[in-house]
């Protein structure tokens, strides 16, 4: 692409045509402050906080909307723009509660820093706006819209990346809020639960449903025996809660840090992301060989199963049966675990530290208690479990290594990579071959689904059969490409779709980042434990052997289904939208 020379700040550099004036900054060292803009849902020009004055302009102008020129000339910390910039963070603290210490992102808040970068030191404006009741309808995220600095960000980020516009700009003037249509809480919509937004929100106006009370109360009673299980992107994201760079693996700590805690007994979600491959490779091949519905979509990620539930259920028929990996082990637990142990289900409490804010809907789905009880009892994400660590004053990063519990600690390679988009495929692909060829594979690494793309095709050949792949991540780009499917009449056998963009590693309920490559220092940390691993490929899972030998009898087999596997159903949209009609009504009349 063509260069640009601009200077600022009396230096000249070169710069991309097309790029903005805030990119070129930050290549050559310039850090210029920003609110509105955030990576994953780039550049809106919206609070002005990053505004540069630029020669010949009539105004300031916002560095990350404005384009780099040739010969333009900037100036990003002049009086004028130190002036202007500050004003708007004073605007913004002026209707801002002030209740920073108990606040969830205290400490880690953008808009503290800014006044902090910016020497605010006292409280030049203070205006009143209308206190609102905090949102908790929805059993994964709590938002409190007194906190929301209106960047815009998780609307742009629900509506425009994930496709789903649960959420959106209301009213006008100093009325404008972010809200659910007709002002109804975020589990009364369509929310899936994803919790992209409460990633990119810079103050704590969404925040992941706090369930560390309900944990730390079952490590306090006695009378429960309470078990962990892990999931692969917690271990490559963990250690950025307490400074370490992205891309530290942390596996052994993170197990240290649990033992400590109290837990009485911890397991490895890539156990039961082996056990998944298993059954949903036994499904695969059963619909390959019998015609059954093709392509097979993938189970794993229920922010994708409740997106494809609400806006395309002509679909459902071509979702795997299979359980996510999480519940998978939740039902083990309770069954397998509880009958080798000697416990009661209803007296295990089963925790699990997931990447993903929609596991906590996804445990408290109806159809998840398989052992009579519910499988899993609490999920934390990696932020909930990072300030459990704190509350008990671990100190993380200079922690020992130890090692996962048997007999559900035990895992392959394959189930490692589960955490990073196209992971679930590469490692099922690495199971159905060589049970389709009878060979062992010559490369174990399918580098062809590997990638950052949006969506990724690939054709493996399978001795005789050739099979049609694809790998989708992102619910924007999931509703792309099935729209442009029609059920019965695909190109595809095998679809892996993944809720948030890039996989679990950026999970709703990952460490808050503002890096541009941070998926990739992440997916590095599963790639490397992979190559790592002594076992690579899930069918070669000695602990899931036992397992069936033992317990299941073999995949697809009756126990496993009843344990294993579930269906699922179209969400009543109709019924929803005819509250928000009758609201209107109602509204009218009044």
């Amino acid at each position: 692409m063509a260069k640009v020379k601009l200077t600022i700040d009396g230096r000249e550099i070169e710069a991309e045509q097309g790029s903005t004036v805030l990119e070129a900054a930050r290549q050559a060292g310039i850090d210029i402050p920003t609110l509105c803009y955030h990576p994953a849902v780039g550049p809106s020009g919206a609070c002005r906080v990053c505004v540069v004055e630029v020669e010949r302009a009539k105004t300031l102008v916002a560095s990350c909307v404005y384009p780099v020129a040739e010969g333009l000339v900037v100036k990003t910390n002049s009086a004028r723009v130190r002036n202007a910039r500050k004003t708007v963070v004073e605007l913004l603290i002026s209707t801002h509660p002030q209740d920073c210490l108990c606040c969830d992102r205290n400490g880690r808040c953008e808009l503290q820093a800014l006044a902090n970068r910016l020497g605010i030191r006292t409280e030049r404006f203070r205006a009143q706006k209308p206190q609102r009741e905090p949102d908790a309808s929805s059993v994964s995220i709590y938002r409190d819209q007194n906190k929301c600095v209106l960047c815009g960000r998780c609307v742009t980020m629900c509506r425009d990346i994930q496709g789903v516009g649960a959420i959106s700009f209301a009213y006008r003037g100093q009325r404008t809020l972010i809200s659910p249509s007709f002002e109804h809480g975020v589990g009364e919509v369509e929310c899936v639960n994803c919790g992209q937004c409460t990633k990119v929100c810079p103050v704590g106006a969404i925040v992941e449903k706090d369930e560390t009370g309900a944990v730390w109360d079952a490590l306090d009673n006695p009378g429960l025996t309470v078990v962990v299980q892990v999931a692969p992107a917690v271990r490559a994201a963990l250690g950025e809660e307490f400074g370490m760079a992205p891309g530290t693996s942390v596996t052994g700590k993170l197990v240290r840090a649990l033992h400590m805690l109290g837990f009485d007994a911890v397991f490895d979600t890539q156990f039961s992301a082996d056990l998944t491959i298993m059954e949903e490779g036994h499904e695969f091949l059963s619909r390959l060989k019998s015609g059954g519905k093709l392509p097979l979509l993938t189970s794993c990620s229920p922010g994708w199963i409740k997106y494809c539930e609400t806006f395309h259920p002509e679909f459902l028929d071509n979702i795997s049966t299979c359980k996510s990996p999480q519940q998978m082990m939740g039902a083990v637990i309770k069954s397998y675990y509880a009958k080798a142990k000697g416990l009661k289900p209803e007296n295990i409490f089963s925790v699990s530290v997931m990447p993903c804010t929609a596991k906590k809907y996804e445990a408290r789905r109806p159809e998840m208690r398989a052992s009579g009880v519910q499988d899993v009892d609490a999920v934390l994400t990696t932020r909930e479990l990072a300030k459990m660590i704190r509350m008990a004053g671990i100190d993380f990063a200079n922690l020992e290594d130890d090692d996962f519990d048997s007999p559900l600690g035990e895992s392959s390679g394959a189930g490692t990579i589960f955490g990073v988009t196209g992971g679930v495929m590469e490692a099922a692909l690495r199971s159905v071959y060589e049970i389709v060829t009878k060979k062992p594979l010559a490369d174990l690494e399918f580098t062809q689904v590997r990638g950052f793309e949006g969506v990724r095709e690939a054709e493996i050949a399978m001795g005789s059969t050739r099979v049609k792949v694809a790998i989708v991540h992102g619910l924007g780009n999931a509703g792309r490409f099935l729209a442009g499917l029609r059920p019965g009449d695909s190109p595809y056998h095998f679809v892996e779709v993944m809720a948030c963009p890039g996989g679990c590693i950026m999970g709703g309920g990952q460490p808050l980042s503002l890096e541009q490559d941070v998926a990739e220092k992440r997916a590095s940390v599963l790639y490397q434990e992979d190559r790592n691993k002594a076992v690579r490929k899930s069918h070669e899972n000695i602990a899931v052997r036992r397992l069936y030998d033992e317990f299941l009898g073999k995949p697809g087999s009756e126990l496993a289904h009843k344990l294993l596997h579930t269906t699922y159903g179209e969400r009543a949209r109709a019924r929803v939208e005819e509250a928000r009609r009758q609201a209107v009504i109602g509204a009218a009349g009044a």
